[in-house]
C-alpha cells in the first residue's frame, strides 16, 4: 500500500475520479464548462501539487499548482453554480 503514496498513483485516482465527475456533470447535470472548471480545478490543481509533493519533485512544482488554484477559487465562489447574479 505504501507504493500507492509513494509513486503518486494515489493523486493519479483521484484526479481520474474528478475527470468522471466533470463528464457527469456536463452530460447528465448540464453544467456550462466555465462551471465546471470553477468548481473541480481547484481540486485538480491541489492533487497535482499533492503528487509532486509525494513523488519529491523540486518546490516550484508544488507551489506552482497551489498558486494556480487560488483564481479558480475566487471563481467558483463569484461565479460558480447556484449563484445568483446581484442585483
Amino acid at each position: 500500500m505504501v507504493w500507492l503514496f509513494e509513486s503518486g498513483v494515489a493523486s493519479d485516482i483521484i484526479m481520474v475520479v474528478i475527470a468522471c465527475e466533470a463528464i457527469w456533470l456536463r452530460l447528465r447535470r448540464h453544467w456550462q464548462i466555465v462551471a465546471i472548471l470553477c468548481r473541480l480545478m481547484p481540486g485538480l490543481l491541489m492533487m497535482l501539487a499533492l503528487r509532486a509533493a509525494l513523488t519529491a519533485q523540486g518546490w516550484v512544482w508544488i507551489a506552482l499548482p497551489l498558486t494556480l488554484s487560488f483564481p479558480f477559487h475566487l471563481a467558483d465562489l463569484r461565479f460558480g453554480p447556484g449563484r445568483r447574479a446581484k442585483k
